[in-house]
Parts: structure tokens; sequence; C-alpha cells
């Protein structure tokens, strides 16, 4: 053993009551948060009458700082992260300018944070080295000067966009304040004519939505051949609301979805997010963490379902960090997606845990 897998082990019982399965893998970290919370945001979500945004709230109490430190804390816990990508968490927006620009200043800050872990001063892992903005795509043609503006500010890390797609009829799921609240975001010819640039300008689209959506996603990504899409959280199946109790009912539907959608080869998966509080899983509302083995027992139906459909060149595990963090440890979760795919070959377990995140997100690590 290394010396430095000796030290990302030992490292790790501060972090995790568990030990680290597999500590010399190399993990790229598809997909993250970072942000400061202040009380009276945490405050204003527990106020909002959804499910989500009450479980945000809890979530935001719970960890309501996740910057640099507690970041690199997690890296550093033991698994063999080499590199992460930041996906967008309307953190650090500027506070005055132009509206539709205020989205730049989260990208700067991301920007500044990589050139920290860069620097080589806290250790060799690239947090950050890939950067996904949060970006209006509704703005439809105008929105290429936005986008143009998050390349400047992200430099050679820039990569892709998200925005706000999340929608479901039922109010109790999301509520004001998470769902844009207009239904078939995706077919909007506002969206349509502001994903229309991205192949353009080289970017790709993280897709977050729910479950019931996917069908637009399939529309979206047979119209778009050419763009690069990544679907965030396995598709997000939902398991509150008018969907609780109908979870393993949904699943052949969520199932029969997916193998379409892999049907389209510009789109990829991200192999994660099933600690979100719509999902329903017992982990993700329990008033304790998660054993690595009750994680793996109530994902695997699902991360082996994509990895079925997609194949490993185009399945990446995220953290989805610290969102997921009410599930388990972030040691933990890295934990219960090694137990999920055991049975793997080195090969496939290269491109699932580092390989494929690297090529779709073009980093430079």
């Amino acid at each position: 053993m290394s010396s430095s897998t000796t030290e990302r082990t030992a490292l790790a019982s501060h972090f995790s009551a568990e030990p680290i399965l597999e500590p010399g893998l190399p993990i790229v970290d598809a997909h993250h948060h970072l942000w400061f919370v202040p009380a009276a945001t945490a405050a204003a979500m527990d106020a909002l009458d959804s499910i989500t945004a009450r479980a945000l709230a809890l979530t935001f109490r719970r960890v309501p700082r996740y910057l640099f430190d507690e970041l690199m804390a997690d890296l550093r816990g033991g698994h063999n992260v080499r590199a992460t990508v930041f996906n967008d968490a309307n953190a650090m927006y500027r506070a005055s300018g132009p509206e539709e620009m205020r989205s730049v200043g989260e990208v700067e800050f991301v920007n500044g944070v990589a050139a920290m872990a860069a620097s080589g001063v806290f250790g060799d892992v690239r947090a950050c080295a890939g950067i996904v903005g949060g970006v209006d795509l509704c703005m439809g043609e105008k929105v290429e000067d936005v986008l143009a503006a998050h390349i400047r500010a992200g430099g050679n890390r820039y990569r892709g966009v998200r925005t706000g797609t999340l929608y479901d009829e039922d109010p109790e799921i999301l509520g004001p304040g998470v769902g844009p609240g207009t239904p078939h975001v995706l077919l909007n010819p506002n969206f349509r004519a502001g994903f229309s640039r991205l192949l353009k300008l080289g970017l790709s689209f993280d897709a977050l939505l729910l479950e019931p959506q996917l069908p637009d996603l399939i529309d979206l990504a047979r119209a778009f051949p050419q763009t690069q899409i990544i679907l965030n959280h396995v598709g997000a199946p939902i398991g509150v609301g008018r969907y609780a109790e109908k979870r393993e009912e949904r699943f052949p539907i969520w199932r029969g979805n997916m193998r379409t959608l892999a049907t389209c080869a510009n789109v990829a998966v991200k192999l994660g997010g099933l600690g979100i509080p719509f999902t329903g899983f017992e982990s993700s509302v329990g008033a304790t963490p998660a054993t690595s083995a009750q994680l793996a027992e109530e994902w695997h139906p699902y991360i082996e379902t994509c990895i079925d459909a997609f194949g490993v060149d185009r399945c990446m595990f995220e953290s989805n960090f610290p969102v997921d963090s009410a599930s388990g440890s972030y040691a933990v979760v890295w934990n219960a997606f090694k137990r999920i795919t055991a049975g793997a070959s080195s090969g496939e377990k290269e491109s699932l845990f580092g390989g494929t995140a690297t090529r779709i997100y073009r980093l430079e690590i």
C-alpha cells in the first residue's frame, strides 16, 4: 500500500465509522455544490409549504456552510478522490447589476476555489476542475451574452449549464421557491432557443428534473442530437406527495423511459442524488445517517438499471454533497457505490468512478 493510500485510510477514521472500501480506486466526483446559507434563508425555506423546501431547510440548518474547507475535509476523508465537478447551487450570486448576470458571481467564486485547489498548497486534489453554472435558458437567444460571461468567469474550467426545470403538478412536492412553476419547460420554444446556443459555445447541459418529466427530456435529446446532455440523479424517482408508497409501482415506468433515453447517444447519466428529499427513501428521511450497506440496498436497482441501459462509458458517480448528507457521510456514500459495483471489472470501475466524468466534462487533470 502506498504512503498516500495509508494516509487516506488513516484520515477516514475522522470522518466515518466505516472502513473505507477500495481506498486506492481513483474517483472523480461528478457533482457537488458549495454554499453559505444565512439562517434567515433557511427559515424562509422552512416557511414554504412543500416537502422539498422543508427538507432543504433542514439541510441548510445542518450544513449552513459548505465551502473550501468543508469540501476538502470530505475529499480527504479516505477515498481516493482526484478531482470534482461543481454544479450550480444559486450561491454567491452578485448582489447588484443586471438580474440575468448575477449568476456570474457564483462562477467567479467557484473558479477561485478551483484555483486554491490547483495551487497544490492543500494537496493534489483538483476540486472544481469542472464548473457547471446556473443559467436561465428561457431567456432565448439573449442568453448567449450570459453564457459568454460565464465562460470568461470560469476560464478553462467552465463546461456547461443547468437551469430551473423541476416541475410537478402536485404543489406539495416542490412548491414555490423550488420549481419554476410551469410545466414542460424543456419543450418551451424560448428554452429551446437558449438551449440551441450551447453547441455553438461548446457547452453541455445538466438536466435536473423529476422522473415524470423524462419524456420531455427524451424529446429534447432527439431534437438536439449533437448537444451533450447529462441527466442528474438517475432521473430523480419520486416517493413523496401523490407518489407516496408508489415508487415500486412507478419503477417500470422510470426504467422504460431510461431505456428509451439511453438510445440517444448524446445523453449520459449521473449515478447518485438518491438522498434528495423527494425520493422518499427511508435513508433520506431517517433520524440517523444510514450505513453504506443500507444505501446500497436502496439504490442498487436504479444504479444497476442505468449502467445496463447506458453502459459504463455514459455513467458517472456523483456525491451530490452536501444535499445527500442527510443519508450518510461522504465516505459512506462512496462506500455504497463501491458495494453496488463490487462485481464490476477494474476497467468498468475506472469508467464509472472517474473516466466517464473526465471525458464528458473534458477535465484537465
